[in-house]
């Protein structure tokens, strides 16, 4: 490989890099043959100088080709959805079945609690027997019967990222929009997909907390995805309250299990349609509201929540609903007003705090614990209005207190912001 020394210095100074030293950069890295500290050292150069888009996508196809890359036989179209997280985020839990149920195939991969947000895996371990840690023939096999499946990545595919991420969590250089960008699509483009759709958040509640910010990572993942031959669109969304009314994770299951149902709170099933149909004009250019209503008769049938019985059996989960839920303590209001701004991180730490996160890598989560948002920003409320309800085991006096705090009250009506604030593709 060339001279790893020269490689960081050229991009520390600015340059831009070929994708041969790109790639053998990444793959010296995996092998053993570089050292963390040299790849520290590349990683806090990109997170200063930055990236070019070729760079960026040699960096993700470099990645993604470090592993495994699925191959799927002739058939359905191969389609996924990949979210950058949010509070009360279920979404991933009703679009696989329903892109399944319009007869595509959706290969699913997610990961766990980041921080504040909750993890789509975390949710439906809520599940009894509901396997995340699915073999790769098995994750091919779900696919091809039921045509859905939400797993976990496994060891085989993208182990540069597994390696990189783990150093740039301890070096300071996570919120690199490259590094990101290459992190999020080589896993999603190891899938071999035909098009790709992504939920990028802003708001007190999302990894980007300005608009911005979430614009620059989605335009930077829909460039790449394209220079590498996928056919992505993103989505920018808010997050600055939660996403539903339910946080936490076998009441978002039970909320999900609703909305596959055809009901559900309007801006779940709003996003869930916003996302299919992006999916859906991708693969054959059909008008947004043909496949929206191709969408919501796939909802309305019971289609959808047909095939996610059918992924939940072939995943070894027991489906009994409702869920389990903690003991129920009522957040009353202390005064009248508007609600007019919520800390979304905030009540997803409260949700931690009750038990229903990790603190630590080896903490056992209460699938049961969680709450549910009985009021949105703008809403007008009076004194002792119930606010929320909160389900806790333990420490449910901290945690009404601590949700208090995060909800912000107004004598006037705030600006009310919509659920989707742009497309990019």
């Amino acid at each position: 490989m060339p001279n790893p020394v020269q490689l960081i210095c050229r991009k520390r100074d600015g340059e831009e890099l070929s994708a041969v030293e790109i790639r053998s950069f990444i793959d010296s890295y995996v092998e053993g043959r570089l050292p963390d500290y040299q790849m520290s050292a590349f990683a806090m150069a990109v997170m200063f100088r930055g990236m070019t888009d070729d760079e960026i996508a040699a960096l993700t196809e470099a990645m993604l080709r470090s592993g495994v890359v699925l191959d799927w036989p002739s058939g359905l179209p191969v389609v996924d959805k990949h979210s950058t997280g949010g509070i009360g985020d279920k979404v991933s839990i009703v679009l696989a079945p329903l892109l399944a149920a319009c007869d595509l195939r959706v290969p699913m991969l997610s990961g766990r609690g980041l921080g504040p947000t909750g993890g789509t895996l975390d949710k439906l371990e809520a599940i009894s027997g509901f396997r995340t840690n699915l073999r790769l023939d098995e994750l091919q096999s779900v696919v091809e019967r039921v045509g859905c499946v939400i797993t976990g990545t496994t060891s085989d595919l993208v182990p540069a990222d597994r390696k990189l991420y783990a150093l740039r969590d301890v070096t300071g250089t996570v919120p690199s929009i490259p590094l990101i960008t290459a992190s999020i699509m080589s896993k999603k483009l190891a899938e071999n997909l035909q098009s790709l759709v992504l939920d990028v958040k802003w708001g007190s509640g999302a990894f980007m907390r300005t608009r911005e910010q979430a614009e620059a990572l989605a335009r930077s993942m829909v460039r790449v995805g394209q220079l590498l031959g996928t056919p992505t669109v993103a989505v920018l969304t808010d997050m600055n309250q939660p996403l539903g009314r339910m946080c936490g994770n076998a009441v978002e299951i039970d909320e999900s299990i609703e909305c596959l149902k055809g009901g559900g709170p309007v801006d779940l099933r709003e996003l869930t349609l916003t996302l299919g149909a992006a999916v859906l004009r991708m693969l054959d250019g059909r008008n947004t509201e043909d496949a929206r209503e191709l969408l919501r008769t796939r909802l309305d049938s019971g289609a959808a929540y047909e095939r996610f019985e059918r992924m939940v059996v072939a995943q070894g989960g027991q489906l009994t609903t409702p869920l389990a839920r903690a003991p129920e303590t009522l957040l009353r209001s202390d005064r009248a007003g508007y609600v007019s701004r919520m800390d979304v991180a905030a009540i997803g730490y409260s949700i931690i705090d009750m038990g229903g996160g990790r603190r630590v890598l080896t903490d056992k989560i209460d699938h049961s614990v969680g709450l549910e948002m009985l009021v949105r920003i703008g809403d007008r409320v009076d004194r002792n209005q119930p606010l929320a309800r909160v389900f806790a085991r333990k420490s449910a006096e901290f945690a009404v207190e601590s949700l208090r705090s995060s909800i912000s009250m107004t004598d006037e009506p705030p600006a009310v912001l919509g659920l989707v604030v742009g497309t990019i593709d």
